[in-house]
């Protein structure tokens, strides 16, 4: 009688098995990186593309916040009223005031007026608005340009934290030389 060594045939489990093995002792086989697909160096590049993308966001949000400035400012200078306002109320996201338009309507405009920066309650100040639409209304004398010094501000901070994390996370990702 001829004897047949019984050998057990090669399986899947016995696959995972050996990736878990390496796992647990900290070793990587080429199979980890084929099932991944990620790399350090792969994640590293990836996340220095979100961070540079976010800058770019904050960026063109800031640029916008400009535009829609000189927008206004052009919309009031096309048909400028003059008025001298009542400071109802100042907080954090705006400042209401209550002005006389010429036709003689008491007008309180809900956006609050524009740069308000400096006006306290009670407070009488003259403003432009907009003859047809009221709710427009600046600080007389005041323009987009009071609005650059804290966007550019806003730019720099953004960009001296994103720049380094940014530059970390490519040379890290670059191969050693």
């Amino acid at each position: 009688m001829v004897r047949i060594p019984l050998q057990s045939p090669t399986v899947a489990s016995d696959a995972v098995l050996r990736n878990a093995a390496g796992a647990a002792t900290g070793t990587n086989t080429d199979s980890d990186a084929v099932l991944t697909g990620w790399s350090r160096g792969r994640v590293r590049r990836s996340a220095s593309r979100l961070v540079l993308a976010l800058g770019g966001l904050c960026t063109a949000l800031l640029l916008a916040i400009l535009l829609a400035c000189f927008i206004n400012d052009r919309t009031i200078e096309g048909s400028r009223g003059t008025a001298v306002a009542e400071v109802v109320e100042t907080s954090w996201t705006r400042t209401v005031v209550r002005f006389n338009t010429e036709d003689g309507r008491v007008f309180i405009p809900s956006g609050g007026v524009l740069y308000p920066s400096g006006l306290h309650e009670g407070q009488l100040v003259r403003v432009e608005y907009n003859r047809q639409d009221p709710d427009l209304v600046r600080v007389a004398g005041r323009t987009v340009t009071v609005a650059l010094l804290p966007v550019f501000g806003a730019l720099a901070v953004v960009w001296a934290a994103l720049g380094p994390v940014y530059w970390l996370l490519r040379r890290s990702a670059s191969p050693s030389r």
